[in-house]
């Protein structure tokens, strides 16, 4: 009868635990967790607004304003439940259904965010390999067409995975020791003792990590191939400088994500995950919008040509102010 009445509070709510544990930590990690997350949401706009305001865009500062509204979608999902999660002391309760969406829209952002970056690898062999073709293949339709077809593909295996993972019965606890309802946290608490369960997961990591990982691959063994027989250092270098942004992006995703989901459901530990799922939705998506304007030359031209439109108009507003003051 116990068990009976577990699986029926399972398929109601979960009780997300949080960071229960660091009683001590919680007023220091709440700040840290907030200033992090204002700091991450005002990159991402800034750079967004740059972007959208800059009236010759090319495909690259296209691909970077997607990626940025992603980021900012991102941590909006994760962050504001961990941030109340260390405000209540005992977890905080989430619906079934609530839990099912967050898991949905966690996992559709970060696999957009991984076709996103198989087709930024795509736009850096063109511009490399095929330089005089580039402007032919890369037009604005075309990387329009390239960025729905990365968000729609997000979804549609984030759909399949959720379903997949919300019709198993949950029949061990209701508690989730996570500060959100990440994929293995929800599949601990599944009461299956085979490995059917994590069958979903496999074939979603496949289609979101390993396939656009390989197209990223063979980019990069293209671009490799092509700059051997760049005889200029000079030449070599500046081609090179174009991928560096790409490649630190593609590290810092592929490594927490690979760390996190490509691996069995019996070595699933609850204090470790927290702690890199602490780092690649807080920290990761922080370093993004910096990596942005420090790495690539576009984006810090593009914020400079922001930052002069703002003071010519507080400029233009200030003498106008003066202009009705003196009249």
């Amino acid at each position: 009868m116990e068990r009976d009445n577990k699986s029926t509070d399972a398929t109601t709510e979960f009780l997300l635990l949080g960071f229960s544990e660091l009683l001590c930590l919680r007023v220091l990690l709440f700040l840290i967790l907030l200033v992090v997350h204002l700091v991450t949401l005002a990159g991402n706009v800034m750079i967004f607004m740059a972007v959208v305001m800059e009236p010759s865009r090319s495909p690259m500062l296209f691909f970077l304003c997607q990626l940025s509204v992603i980021e900012f979608c991102y941590t909006l999902v994760i962050v504001p439940k961990a941030l109340l999660g260390l405000i209540v002391v005992d977890g905080i309760t989430i619906s079934f259904v609530g839990c099912a969406a967050q898991m949905h829209l966690f996992v559709a952002l970060g696999g957009a965010e991984c076709f996103l970056l198989a087709a930024m690898s795509y736009d850096r062999y063109v511009a490399i390999c095929q330089p005089l073709h580039y402007v032919a293949v890369m037009t604005e339709g075309f990387c329009l067409r390239l960025a729905v077809a990365c968000c729609l593909g997000g979804f549609v295996v984030a759909l399949g995975l959720t379903v997949a993972v919300f019709c198993l019965p949950f029949c061990h606890s209701h508690r989730i020791n996570h500060f959100f309802c990440d994929v293995p946290a929800v599949l601990h608490l599944a009461c299956t003792q085979n490995y059917t369960p994590e069958l979903p997961l496999l074939a979603a990591c496949v289609l979101l990590l390993l396939l656009p990982f390989l197209l990223i691959l063979t980019s990069y063994v293209c671009i490799a191939a092509a700059l051997l027989h760049v005889t200029s250092s000079v030449g070599r270098g500046k081609a090179f400088s174009t991928c560096i942004l790409h490649l630190s992006i593609t590290l810092l995703h592929y490594g927490c994500a690979t760390f996190t989901y490509i691996r069995p459901k019996s070595s699933y530990s609850p204090a470790q995950d927290k702690m890199v799922s602490l780092v690649y939705t807080n920290i990761t998506p922080l370093l993004y919008p910096f990596i942005y304007s420090l790495k690539n030359k576009e984006i810090r031209g593009v914020l400079r040509k922001m930052l002069r439109r703002k003071k010519v108009a507080q400029l233009n507003w200030d003498t106008i102010r003066t202009v009705i003051c003196v009249w």
